[in-house]
């Protein structure tokens, strides 16, 4: 279907005056040869913002250091409990004194929070005591 109108296609002659070339491949014109620039070797400047980006990861969330210490906590009662059925049953482990002895040196950090390093700092006590105990056995 064919519209003639001031919208559609016109009656008129076909381009003839389109420019034609002769060649059938593609080339691009001649450019003078520059030579080579010589650069020294340097360290990318994305480095200094993956820098950036390891330093922000290293800052520590005051809420995330808070469950770290909380599940510290809880792993040093744990194996305190463990030594307590060890002595009721009368075979204490060298495996639950040396558990114990990693809980008291992952006691030793701060969480942040007063009050959760006051009950860490009872614990710590406890699990001191307790391997002090132990070494006399």
């Amino acid at each position: 279907m064919r519209i003639y109108g001031p919208n559609g296609t016109t009656l008129g002659s076909p381009a003839s005056n389109t420019r034609r070339t002769s060649s059938t491949g593609f080339s691009l014109p001649d450019a003078p040869a520059v030579p080579e620039e010589t650069r020294s070797a340097t360290a990318p400047k994305a480095a200094t913002s993956l820098d950036g980006l390891l330093a922000l990861q290293g800052i520590e969330d005051p809420t995330e250091r808070r469950k770290r210490s909380v599940a510290r906590g809880k792993g040093a009662l744990d194996v305190l409990d463990d030594l307590k059925l060890g002595l009721l049953s009368g075979n204490l482990n060298a495996s639950t004194v040396n558990r114990l002895r990693d809980a008291a040196a992952n006691l030793k950090s701060s969480s942040g929070d007063p009050g959760l390093d006051a009950v860490l700092s009872e614990i710590e006590l406890r699990v001191e005591v307790e391997l002090a105990k132990a070494g006399q056995v």
